[in-house]
């Protein structure tokens, strides 16, 4: 029971516990319960959830019987005993609720292969306000590091931890693990005193890609706020296509000449503009469908 899952929605967590002898996910019902009532407070979900199992106990719900109990590491940082119910139940339990969250819960719930990518795009459009954004060393890997830790924290257990593996795509092998340090560390004293340097050392991390997960959305972050630094720009990625991007950073590994004039076309001095880096959040996590 020691492998543990979080899946977001509302930006609320539910945790779930692997059961490796039922080869299933047991989630926590307090849990649920604070996702659709809209409700924090660990003790009003404890009560509201013992009021529900009563009124379940006296419905003669097969729900209540379908209640497991298992350690869960609390708010307070100790593992206490939990109900938890599989996926299943906690369908059923979210039919039983009487509020108008449970439709689209249901819906989240049922296609939870997506919960990493649309929990971590959410987080990504935080960033605008968020005070993090600002405080984000620019330019260097620790910075990278950063931006990686906000967006997938929770999510993945790696997140904002430079990868001990090596990993390919397509057939192109990235920067061999073993040199992976001083890689890096040779990208994050390229210079940045214009947009053509600013360019190269953009793709020279995508060569490197230092993550297990997530490189591309976390270095096009990266390089938006060098570009704002540097040059007062960013890019508007709504106006590059989807595959002539993904077509031209292939090439760039031998030619960045391509990626290079989609960026530069792309450039605006709106760089404090929501609707603009929202646009790039959308585009960016576009690029990565596939």
């Amino acid at each position: 029971m020691s492998k543990i899952s979080f899946r977001f929605f509302n930006d609320r967590a539910v945790r779930a516990v692997w059961d490796e002898k039922n080869a299933k996910w047991w989630f926590c019902v307090l849990d649920v319960v604070g996702v659709l009532n809209g409700e924090d407070d660990y003790t009003k979900n404890r009560n509201y959830w013992k009021y529900l199992k009563n009124k379940l106990k006296i419905d003669n719900a097969e729900l209540v019987s379908a209640t497991n109990q298992l350690r869960i590491t609390a708010p307070d940082g100790k593992k206490r005993l939990t109900d938890v119910l599989d996926a299943s139940g906690i369908v059923a339990l979210a039919k039983s609720m009487p509020n108008n969250k449970a439709a689209g819960f249901i819906e989240w719930f049922s296609n939870g292969e997506n919960t990493v990518d649309r929990k971590s795009k959410e987080k990504a459009y935080s960033l605008f306000e968020s005070s993090l954004l600002d405080s984000i060393e620019v330019g260097t890997v620790k910075g990278l590091q950063q931006i990686h830790a906000f967006l997938f924290g929770g999510l993945y257990d790696f997140a904002g931890q430079i990868r001990q593996v090596n990993i390919s795509k397509g057939g192109f092998t990235f920067a061999p693990a073993a040199f992976l340090h001083q890689t890096l560390q040779t990208i994050e004293k390229m210079q940045e005193r214009n947009f053509d340097e600013i360019a190269d050392k953009y793709v020279e991390m995508n060569v490197a890609h230092p993550f297990r997960e997530g490189n591309g959305r976390t270095t096009r972050i990266w390089l938006d706020l060098i570009l704002k630094k540097r040059l007062g720009k960013c890019v508007d990625w709504s106006r590059i296509d989807k595959y002539d991007y993904l077509s031209a950073m292939e090439r760039s590994v031998a030619d960045s000449t391509d990626i290079k004039k989609l960026l530069r076309e792309a450039l605006t001095d709106k760089v404090d503009d929501r609707e603009i880096f929202m646009k790039g959040i959308d585009y960016s996590y576009y690029y990565e469908e596939r």
